[in-house]
């Protein structure tokens, strides 16, 4: 099988290469995003390898399919930036479901735990000398209340590592499980109540913009808000706006949901045109990360293995286990 394989990282290339290899794929790696204008350079492939800032939409899809490609794979768990309506019964879709709910979890108590207790700030204070401790007052998360917006593999992870420090677990599902420790609530009972809200849904036009101007008026005073899922569930301007009023305590972001032509890219040397996020980022109690929770090498490896597993169930049988259904 021949696979374009876009919006291609150094570390993409680690992990695929070999792999690839190994089960008789031949990857063409493109730096450059998949979007309407870039699908041409999948001409004379047998399928398209696409990641969460790619832009499959129903021109992309019809022109993949005027090409004769029948198969697109994901090498992520979401798949709100393609078009499934349109592509159901005309090209197959497959994704990584699980890759590692570790990594995503654990990154997400990583910023909570850089931002309630200062250690950015204190990492470069420190690098000047500089050993006040004058503005760096936290909090315990031990006893505090943590509304967690999704149980799927990564929400129930992280459900266990609060767990561990003691915190009362609040929870919101559509399909609630039986997990231990934890509470299901309405989602207003936990957006009223929560100390720290994490969120961990996939993005649908039902999710889409959970924290906006109206949330916003019902959260706790001084809430921490976490999210390493999609950056559509967050307004960012309504959130911008509770940080100013101080209804928001901290935000802690992994994604953004302008982030198509920003995250994943050095643009250190420019201006940055995106006011919101330059605002965001310019607050003391906001800590941004280019999408990266899911970047460990344990992740990186099972992406990589299940991406060709399923390019290879789908060459050998016409079929796959991971495929996007309606």
């Amino acid at each position: 099988m021949k696979i374009a394989f876009f919006d291609t990282k150094p570390y993409d290339l680690t992990y695929f290469e070999p792999l690839g290899k190994e089960a008789g794929i031949s990857f063409k790696f493109f730096e450059t995003k998949l979007n309407e204008n870039t699908v041409s350079l999948a001409k004379g492939c047998d399928g398209v390898c696409a990641f969460v800032n790619d832009t499959v939409n129903a021109k992309v899809i019809d022109t993949l399919i005027h090409m004769g490609i029948r198969i697109l794979a994901l090498r992520c768990a979401g798949f709100n930036n393609v078009d499934i309506r349109h592509a159901s019964g005309k090209i197959t879709v497959v994704r990584v479901p699980a890759y590692s709910p570790y990594a995503v979890a654990e990154h997400a108590m990583a910023l909570l735990l850089t931002s309630i207790r200062r250690i950015h700030k204190a990492y470069i204070r420190t690098r000047d000398y500089n050993f006040s401790l004058n503005n760096m007052v936290g909090f315990d998360l031990h006893g505090k209340t943590v509304g967690i917006v999704g149980t799927g593999k990564i929400g129930r992870v992280f459900a266990d590592i609060c767990k561990g420090f003691g915190m009362k677990i609040l929870a919101y599902d559509k399909y609630p499980a039986d997990i231990e420790s934890v509470t299901y609530v309405t989602m207003d009972r936990l957006l009223r109540e929560s100390d720290i809200i994490s969120l961990h849904c996939p993005l649908t036009e039902e999710t889409r913009h959970l924290i906006n101007y109206d949330t916003l008026g019902i959260l706790k005073k001084g809430v921490v808000i976490i999210n390493t899922s999609r950056g559509g569930l967050i307004n960012a301007e309504a959130l911008l706006e509770g940080i100013k009023s101080r209804r928001v305590g901290a935000a802690c972001l992994d994604v953004y949901e302008e982030e198509g032509d920003l995250f994943y890219e050095d643009n250190s040397n420019h201006i940055l045109e995106d006011d919101v996020l330059a605002r965001l980022i310019s607050m003391p109690n906001v800590i941004v990360t280019s999408h990266q929770a899911f970047l460990t090498s344990d992740a990186l490896y099972n992406i990589a293995e299940t991406t060709v597993h399923n390019l290879i169930s789908f060459k050998e049988t016409g079929k796959c286990e991971n495929e996007v259904v309606l």
